[in-house]
């Protein structure tokens, strides 16, 4: 059971609507919310010139009292707002630069049971934190709830969509998904490609009965469109108000990374969507 939610804080008009969909999950299930609110620093050995000299770093250490003194501000405000909630909470803060800050929040997310923050590509990526999301994603063994920029709590969660192709990374998120299925009144399982020679997912449908949800199985075919299309076809299809997938990467040096089809529903999805690897 999902009983403490951790929800990633910023500063930025986000946060309020990471905020509203993690007091309302909270709520439903009567969990502990923890706002983790990242102050990112400037990174002094980064910005100094070789030759900068103490002037240089005078001005560069002003920068990082300044975003300490911009952080003490957001903090009492995001302080505020979760002593506002109806739900337990607290708020935790770190004042790292970029690498360390995404260290110390995978770190944080293996010990919470849901991982929310925005869907991390589009327009404004830059300021959606992409490399945080795929930190926890791939390094935490967490599942994510992301959230499309902007995009408020529309009510309970009724209408669910699974995508599924029997792999592992959708075994997992299957199975980090199933409370939200169990309160569902709707759930969709999406098959695209199925093989021509068995009912598909008649093995996912008969374990989702254990569980007392009682799912359709659709099928579509995908006919060289991307399968993120299909996905997200299907989802406006029957107004999901969640959608529910494995996580696929790849590797890039040291860095694992969104494959096609995950990134293309993490820029697209206009549903809040629960990931899993």
């Amino acid at each position: 059971m999902i009983k403490d939610i951790m929800v990633h804080l910023d500063g930025s008009p986000e946060d309020e609507i990471r905020l509203e969909h993690g007091q309302a999950l909270a709520l439903a299930g009567r969990a502990y919310l923890i706002g983790l609110f990242t102050n990112q620093l400037p990174d002094l050995t980064i910005a100094m010139p070789m030759d900068g000299g103490a002037a240089a770093m005078q001005v560069l250490t002003e920068l990082q009292d300044q975003a300490l003194k911009d952080g003490d501000v957001t903090a009492r405000r995001l302080s505020e707002r979760l002593a506002g909630l109806q739900v337990p909470s607290e708020l935790r803060r770190f004042d790292e630069t970029s690498g360390a800050l995404t260290g110390k929040v995978v770190e944080q997310a293996r010990c919470a049971d849901l991982f929310i923050a925005t869907r991390p590509y589009g327009e404004a990526e830059a300021l959606l934190w992409p490399d945080l999301a795929e930190a926890v994603l791939f390094g935490s063994g967490r599942a994510l709830l992301l959230v499309p920029p902007g995009r408020h709590r529309q009510g309970p969660i009724q209408t669910v969509l699974v995508a599924w192709n029997g792999s592992r990374e959708a075994a997992r998120a299957l199975r980090e998904g199933l409370e939200f299925m169990e309160q569902a009144a709707r759930t969709v399982v999406l098959v695209v490609d199925p093989p021509g020679d068995a009912e598909p997912a008649a093995e996912l449908k008969a374990h989702l009965a254990h569980h007392n949800v009682v799912a359709e199985v659709v099928t579509a075919e995908s006919e060289d469109r991307p399968i993120a299309d299909v996905i997200l076809e299907e989802a406006h299809r029957i107004s999901a108000d969640l959608v529910i997938m494995g996580a696929y990467g790849h590797t890039r040096l040291r860095e694992q990374v969104f494959g096609g089809a995950t990134r293309d529903m993490l820029t697209a999805a206009e549903t809040p969507i629960l990931v899993a690897q």
